[in-house]
């Protein structure tokens, strides 16, 4: 049995962690950043490294017996095998926003147990919060330094009925099916936004619907769907069915690639 903190223990032990990898991330930026491309064309920096190691190092010290999927160890070829525990890393989901010089990319963490992401840290360092889930329940708070102050507990909205649905979706990666599927609901605000920041919104009641019908990997999601569940959302597959986690039986990376998803809020999905 692999020896594991708490989930509430974990968070503590790893907020430090995020923050560093934050840091690290804008120094970066206050630089200038040499952007490469990985096989799938898509961009990596000094930062995303940098940070990932941070997190890396970390993880290494609180959780040694648990295996991490890391974006950037798994590009490289370090793809470990795992079982019912284990972690996910993202350290800079929204490059593309990051390069920009925007602020919503952010630094995650996850762990999944069984199937499902039971803990996530969302760190934003261009805007000075974080957003955490646990089986306790959601809470985000501001980053003042090295410290997390003002931690509130976060909670999704309920919309039902014909009430306007505020919806948020991807600044780089929107599809013509995500298009498809927005017009199923009367819309009230259609918000673009980047990264992990799109599960946070609506764990924070201030969007309803998160829908994304294009790809993704699951580095990319478990830590902001750990904080929506945390918060009373949901993240399904497109049939209704819990959105899982784990190896789906392809080969190499491609096997932590997701399926199609809808995020939400406390609200009734349209099939």
């Amino acid at each position: 049995m692999i020896d594991i903190p708490a989930e509430t223990d974990l968070v503590e032990a790893l907020i430090p962690a995020a923050l560093a990898a934050g840091r690290a991330i804008l120094d970066v930026r206050a630089r200038t950043i040499d952007v490469e491309h990985k096989a799938d064309s898509s961009p990596v920096t000094e930062a995303d490294r940098a940070a990932e190691a941070i997190i890396l190092a970390r993880l290494g010290e609180v959780a040694p017996d648990v295996p991490v999927v890391a974006e950037e160890a798994v590009e490289a070829g370090n793809l470990p095998g795992v079982g019912d525990v284990f972690f996910l890393v993202d350290p800079l989901d929204g490059t593309k926003e990051f390069i920009r010089g925007g602020s919503d990319f952010t630094v995650n963490i996850a762990l999944i147990r069984d199937g499902e992401p039971v803990m996530g840290i969302v760190h934003t360092p261009a805007v000075g919060t974080i957003h955490v889930g646990t089986p306790e329940g959601a809470w985000a708070g501001r980053v003042e330094g090295d410290a997390v102050v003002d931690r509130q507990p976060i909670r999704v909205r309920r919309c039902g009925g014909d009430a306007k649905v505020d919806v948020v979706a991807s600044k780089s990666h929107r599809t013509p099916e995500t298009d498809a599927y927005i017009e199923r609901y009367p819309v009230g605000d259609l918000v673009s936004a980047g990264s992990s920041m799109k599960f946070c919104l609506v764990a924070e009641g201030r969007a309803d619907l998160y829908p994304r019908m294009g790809t993704t990997m699951q580095w990319d999601t478990a830590a902001g769907d750990a904080v929506l569940r945390a918060a009373g959302g949901k993240v399904v597959t497109l049939d209704g069915a819990p959105f899982p986690y784990g190896p789906n039986g392809s080969e190499g990376v491609a096997a932590f690639r997701n399926e199609w998803f809808v995020a939400a809020g406390a609200m009734e999905l349209k099939t």
